[in-house]
């Protein structure tokens, strides 16, 4: 397991910001399955749904930016969960970007590739594999979309969402699997040790040009949209 605990370029849970975090909340006097959830909700709902500069970023950066998608808000849980003890690990997939309609539009959408690097998070826990990935939406988020489309009870695919039940998302700490956005995989990558590995052998999303015009003209846009959707500003969603 020792592999699963070390610091990496972007598990960086030495920096200070991290290290003042877990120190703050207490986490490492509380009992593993309570400091799991903590670990867990605080990600998911301190460090709010939004579109970061890139994928490959460290924890310490994501932390700073308080926003995160699958990718970058795994590298922060994963730099968390090592820095309390817990060991973790990395599982690379793509999904299909119809996933992510609604939650981004219009030149964006256009932009985005059809198959988008996406990651769930594995900790070692009761002796075996646990699934996390219902950790990518915040609550506030989550709960906007599900009241605009409450008619909806069955499986729902778009607005960073993807799932055999919008209305009951398996999405909350309870010691087994999360999942959020599961039903849009279209490919799986397999296991990785951290994500450092995964990006130095597949790359991330975006490169070159089109990071560029991301970076320039396309983020704040997907992220204005982003929070208008959380707070329920459903006449500017087009």
């Amino acid at each position: 397991m020792e592999q699963f605990l070390d610091s990496t370029t972007l598990l960086d849970f030495n920096h200070p910001s991290i290290t003042q975090l877990v120190t703050g909340k207490g986490w490492l006097s509380l009992p593993v399955e309570q400091r799991v959830g903590e670990i867990y909700d605080f990600v998911q709902n301190e460090i709010r749904f939004g579109y970061n500069e890139a994928d490959d970023l460290p924890a310490s950066r994501v932390l700073t930016d308080g926003i995160g998608q699958c990718n970058t808000k795994g590298t922060l849980i994963m730099a968390l969960f090592r820095k309390c003890g817990i060991p973790c690990r990395f599982h690379g997939f793509t999904i299909n970007k119809a996933l992510q309609k609604g939650a981004i539009s219009g030149i964006a959408y256009v932009f985005a590739p059809r198959n988008i690097i996406h990651s769930w998070v594995e900790i070692w826990h009761h002796d075996r594999w646990i699934n996390l990935e219902g950790f990518i939406l915040d609550n506030a988020y989550l709960m906007s979309v599900q009241e605009q489309f409450k008619e909806n009870v069955g499986a729902f695919c778009g607005y960073g969402i993807a799932t055999t039940s919008l209305k009951q998302p398996e999405v909350e700490w309870r010691g087994s699997d999360t999942y959020i956005q599961k039903e849009g995989i279209n490919h799986d990558f397999g296991i990785f040790d951290s994500p450092d590995d995964f990006y130095a052998k597949h790359g991330s999303n975006l490169s070159g040009i089109r990071r560029f015009i991301f970076l320039r003209w396309i983020r704040q846009s997907m992220n204005r949209r982003v929070q208008d959707i959380r707070s329920a500003n459903w006449s500017f969603v087009k």
